[in-house]
C-alpha cells in the first residue's frame, strides 16, 4: 500500500530521506546535480542506503529487491528503481 498516495518519487524527495536516514557530510551538496553521482562520493556507505531504502519501503509502501538495489549506484538509479516499483503498486 503506498502510504504517500503518490506514484512518482522526485529527487527532492530522495534528498529528504537520505537526509533523515544517514544524515549529511556538511562538505556534500545534495542540493547540486546529485542524480549520476556515485553514493560513495556523497558519503552515503552501504548501510546507510540500506536504510534510506527501507525508509522508502515504509513511506511508499513498495519494496524493492536487494539484486536490484546492488545495482543502483546512484540517486538517479535508486529513484528508476522506486518509481518502477510504484508502479506496480
Amino acid at each position: 500500500m503506498n502510504t504517500n498516495h503518490t506514484t512518482q518519487f522526485t529527487i527532492d524527495d530522495l534528498r529528504r530521506i537520505m537526509r533523515e536516514s544517514a544524515g549529511q557530510d556538511e562538505a556534500v551538496d545534495l542540493e547540486g546535480d546529485i542524480l549520476d553521482t556515485h553514493f560513495q562520493e556523497l558519503g552515503y556507505d552501504s548501510l546507510a542506503l540500506l536504510e534510506t531504502t527501507s525508509r522508502i519501503a515504509r513511506e511508499y509502501g513498495i519494496a524493492i529487491a536487494d539484486e536490484d538495489l546492488d545495482g543502483a549506484e546512484s540517486p538517479g538509479a535508486l529513484l528508476q528503481l522506486v518509481n518502477q516499483a510504484l508502479t506496480r503498486v
